[in-house]
């Protein structure tokens, strides 16, 4: 099965950065696009940042110029820097991919499989 895990969150002051790091492991053929998610408490989620596979970004207006996704295909990992902290950008941040990858039936039987994964989120805070 495919998982990602996210790493990297924590407790910064206004103005510091942080990088985040989302691993996905599994049987994964290939990753199609990648996204950052994040949701604060009493707020519904959004998309923070986004990447496809051909490395076209998207950023929401509230962390453009202050935040980059970036991706390292060859290690399944994607990244998400993020520079001059405010305090609004305190929130779970989750990665959340979708993935080509391979399902096992027994006998040598498998197909593929594209579908959305999800991480469980880092805690990032930012206190003023």
């Amino acid at each position: 099965q495919v998982q990602l895990e996210e790493s990297g969150g924590g407790l910064v002051q206004a103005g510091e950065s942080l990088r985040l790091s989302c691993a996905a492991s599994g049987s994964i053929f290939s990753i199609k696009a990648m996204g950052w998610y994040r949701q604060a408490p009493g707020k519904e989620r959004e998309l923070v940042a986004s990447v496809t596979d051909g490395g076209i970004t998207n950023y929401s207006d509230s962390v453009k110029g202050r935040f980059t996704i970036t991706r390292d295909n060859a290690k399944n990992m994607g990244y998400l820097q993020m520079n001059s902290l405010k305090p609004e950008d305190t929130a779970v941040y989750s990665c959340s991919a979708r993935i080509l990858h391979r399902v096992d039936y027994g006998g040598g039987i498998y197909r593929m499989q594209q579908g959305e994964f999800w991480g469980r989120g880092t805690q990032v805070t930012v206190s003023s």
